[in-house]
Parts: C-alpha cells; structure tokens; sequence
C-alpha cells in the first residue's frame, strides 16, 4: 500500500492542535498541584489562633519550633537514605561497565608530517619544526685500518721471494686471498 503524504498546512494544522490540547492539559496538571497543596497545607498547618493571650502565643510557637524540629530530622533522614542510594547506583554502574568491558573504537591511519604532528600536539601558539631527519645517525662505512695493511701485505706478496718448491709460502697466499677478498669489497 502506498502511503499519501501529508500537505504542509494540514500538518501544521495538526500540530497547533497537539499544541493546544498539551497547553491545556499542562494548565489542568498545575491547577490540581494548586488544589492539593492548599489541602495539604490546611490539613497540616491550621490558620493560627491570635486572638489568645502572650501566653497561649508563646506555646503556639514552642509547638511549631518542635515541629519544625521534627521535621528537619525527617528530611536529614530522607536526604541520607537518597544519597546512600545515589552512591549504591552509581557502583552499580560502574560494576555494570567493568563487567561489560569498554569496546575499543577502531583506530584510523593517519599519515601527518612531523610538523603536523607537532602542531596538533601542541596546538597553533606554538611554531616549531623540527627535522627529524637531521637527528637520525649517519651510517657511514668505515676504512678500517686492515685494508690499508692488507694492501701493504699485498704489495709485498706480489713481490715475494719464490719458495722452495716455485710457490710463494702457505702464509703468503692466504694474506693474498684475504686481501683480495677486502680490496672487493
């Protein structure tokens, strides 16, 4: 079935009735508070007798500190019970998310530059940037001191005496195989 929708004037029609009939029910609910609040207090608290003497006054008044007395330790009494509730709640709460754990939003990528990074972190006051590249350690290859040895020992291999046999000795040519190997790296 298709639905027909409704004509703006017929739904503004049909809201400042709601208006009114809510209007008029709110002023009949303040009315009846009115009406139960005089019969509250008439019940309660009597119109006072002056016509008496100092005397009669005096008592009359004695009574109502007495009652406001009792009164005033009922409504600490209430207040009390209130808050131990409130607290009571409040542990229920917190029990209630502790059992339930905290889900963990998912997180984004963000790519930020260092100096976006920084800004963020820091806010717009504060201009600062910082090459972050400029700190890393330079890795450089270092000459050790063999090379240049081996080099020397190399020089001195190439010109070595013949052994006994037509070679050059056993420790000649592991010096010449090891420099080699360092001269290509």
């Amino acid at each position: 079935m298709s639905e027909k929708k409704m004509n703006s004037s017929r739904r503004s029609h049909l809201k400042s009735l709601m208006l009114s009939i809510a209007k008029n029910m709110l002023e009949l609910e303040a009315a009846t508070a009115k009406k139960e609040k005089e019969a509250y207090m008439s019940e309660n608290c009597p119109e006072p007798d002056l016509s008496g003497g100092l005397a009669e006054l005096q008592e009359m008044i004695k009574k109502l500190g007495q009652t406001v007395d009792k009164v005033d330790e009922e409504r600490y009494d209430v207040e009390a019970k209130v808050k131990k509730a409130d607290k009571e709640i409040e542990d229920l709460k917190l029990k209630v998310v502790d059992l339930q754990g905290m889900k963990k939003p998912a997180l984004k990528k963000v790519r930020l530059s260092a100096d976006a990074m920084l800004s963020a972190l820091l806010g717009s006051k504060h201009k600062v940037t910082i090459d972050f590249k400029a700190n890393l350690k330079q890795v450089k290859k270092e000459v050790k001191e063999e090379v240049g040895i081996c080099l020397e020992t190399f020089k001195s291999i190439n010109q070595c005496t013949v052994g006994v046999d037509g070679n050059c000795p056993e420790y000649v040519q592991k010096l010449n195989y090891e420099c080699l190997i360092i001269n290509y790296l």
